[in-house]
């Protein structure tokens, strides 16, 4: 599991300043989740991303948005939420994923959040947004010709306080069509997301589960709350309405797969066992409890916190429970890279590839440990540059293919790779100083001076 951070994309930027992202929360949004900072930290896990995009494959496919168009992004935050970017990116909070004890809970989520996508919603938002900033400053400069008149009159008769009446009222009227443009666009969402779920065979008692548990949360300060000032609908009422359709599907009572259920219970178990302390992961995984998710999670506790050989015990001791899963061969790997002997790190990592050849992340882990001493920097060039060919958002990746290169001597080809590490962790900045440099290394017009050209005069979307 690696962390990374990360840049929140204009778009949603723009959009989350002015309202609040769509999200699946049902209440009011804190402020710490509603401006998702700049540099938010982002989790990239092979066996995370594998889990979520099964997850979400059936539901892309019946949602009509295309298998391969959309990306989900983990975004290393408690709070529970989820969100949408743009057309492309669903971004889902680790809270959301501990928090939700099925895969149900989760996939009702992401559910919501496809048909934000599937349905358009950000950019009739972003017409919406144009839309009332024309109206605001309309209204604004009416309310500025009456406070001139109020002046002149000498503000005589409350004229001046009319005045300032006449400026404010329709910013609040302005902010309330906003919201309520928004409101409309989230129910939306939720019956698209019945429709998936319905689709595919599936149940929303998991998206009901959700709301619920939001209607809890805010039930004890419900009564200080402007329905009309939410960007969401009032729980109770989101409840209702959901409630109303979900019973209606013949799917209701179905529950997910016992084996979808246990990769569920490991993937809560690797976010807490990452994330918390390892005093928070005893507590909620005690020595008593010997299942395997509590398992993993003290293993990786473990690995992070006290000697590597405790460590190691504990880690085969899963793959003795599963030896072809690959996700314990790759913590093995990581236990040993991390603690500064790569050799042994090679071992692992190439039993997880063999059982997962199409994770590009454990690639991208075994080439980091041939780099490291594990082996030859040829043989980890190879790997890397397969591990990047697929997956062109890892930054980490491209790091370690420019040290390989670099190792070689290959001094253009470890700045491109240095130009496109920077590309994707959108430090455009210096990702096109470092392109340019790389292009000087290069005949012009051979695919490598065109891959570092792209990155050279590569220009960001403007925030309108």
């Amino acid at each position: 599991m690696r962390r990374m951070p990360m840049q929140l994309p204009g778009l949603v930027r723009r959009t989350v300043a002015a309202l609040c992202a769509l999200s699946v929360l049902a209440g009011p949004l804190p402020a710490s989740a509603q401006t998702a900072p700049r540099g938010m930290s982002v989790i990239r896990d092979a066996e995370i991303e594998a889990l979520l995009r099964d997850y979400m494959t059936p539901i892309f496919r019946a949602s009509g948005v295309g298998e391969g168009v959309v990306d989900i992004t983990i975004i290393n935050s408690r709070e529970f939420n989820a969100f949408v970017a743009d057309g492309r990116r669903i971004f889902v909070n680790t809270g959301t994923l501990i928090d939700s004890k099925t895969p149900n809970e989760v996939i009702g989520v992401l559910a919501h959040e496809t048909g934000h996508i599937a349905g358009g919603h950000l950019a009739r938002l972003r017409q919406q947004v144009d839309n009332m900033q024309t109206m605001a400053i309309v209204a604004m400069l009416l309310g500025m010709g009456a406070m001139a008149g109020a002046a002149v009159s000498g503000g005589r008769n409350g004229t001046g306080d009319a005045a300032m009446g006449a400026v404010m009222a329709p910013q609040q009227m302005i902010q309330r069509t906003m919201l309520a443009y928004v409101r409309t666009q989230e129910e939306a969402a939720d019956r698209a997301a019945v429709s998936y779920l319905n689709k595919t065979g599936q149940s929303a008692k998991g998206m009901l589960t959700t709301f619920r548990r939001f209607a809890q949360q805010v039930a004890f300060s419900k009564r200080f709350i402007d329905p009309y000032a939410q960007t969401h609908p009032m729980p109770q009422e989101r409840i209702e309405a959901l409630e109303h359709l979900a019973e209606q599907s013949p799917y209701y009572d179905k529950v997910d797969s016992p084996a979808l259920q246990a990769r569920h219970d490991l993937m809560r178990a690797k976010l807490i066992g990452f994330t918390d302390t390892p005093a928070a992961v005893g507590r909620r995984y005690p020595p008593s409890d010997d299942s395997l998710p509590a398992r993993y999670a003290r293993a990786i506790a473990t690995y992070r916190s006290a000697p590597l050989p405790g460590a190691i015990a504990q880690i085969d001791g899963l793959i003795a429970s599963q030896p072809n899963n690959p996700y314990f061969h790759e913590l093995k790997g990581q236990a040993y890279l991390e603690n500064g002997r790569p050799k042994e790190a090679v071992g692992p990592l190439r039993r997880a590839l063999a059982l997962a050849p199409n994770a590009s992340l454990i690639r991208t882990m075994l080439g980091q440990a041939l780099n490291a001493g594990g082996g030859d920097s040829k043989t980890a060039m190879s790997e890397l540059t397969r591990a990047t060919a697929v997956d062109t958002k890892n930054a980490d990746g491209y790091r370690e293919l420019a040290m390989a290169y670099a190792k070689q001597n290959k001094i253009p080809e470890a700045d491109l790779a240095s130009a496109q590490a920077a590309f994707a962790s959108g430090d455009y900045g210096t990702a096109r100083q470092i392109a340019e440099r790389a292009k000087r290394g290069f005949k012009q017009g051979t695919p490598n001076w065109l891959k570092a050209d792209d990155i050279a005069t590569y220009t960001p979307p403007k925030l309108n």
